[in-house]
């Protein structure tokens, strides 16, 4: 029998992995649970399917020139202030 309850690290992994290839059925039935219960995750998995489909798009057409724009000073700092508050959330596993 197969172990089919990840944790929040092996379903990040095998998200990912899951956009280069096809899982066998007892992982995804395994990342279809975790995600059901885990909203961080859940949030995560979106977020990579979005940024696929954007770069997906872009290298089917011309993309706009200002996505390749340096992020602004105050967008970095609250970024790296939001990670550190998930961080210290003890959210990540």
């Amino acid at each position: 029998m197969h172990h089919w309850m990840f944790n929040c690290h092996e379903v990040t992994r095998l998200v990912s992995e899951s956009l280069d290839r096809k899982l066998p059925l007892h992982q995804r039935m395994g990342i279809r649970v975790h995600l059901f219960m885990c909203k961080f995750c859940s949030r995560y998995r979106k977020q990579l399917l979005l940024m696929k489909e954007v770069l997906t798009r872009c290298n089917e057409s011309d993309c706009p020139e200002d996505i390749y724009e340096p992020l602004s000073e105050k967008t970095k700092e609250r970024m790296k202030q939001a990670l550190n508050h998930f961080q210290d959330s003890n959210h990540v596993h």
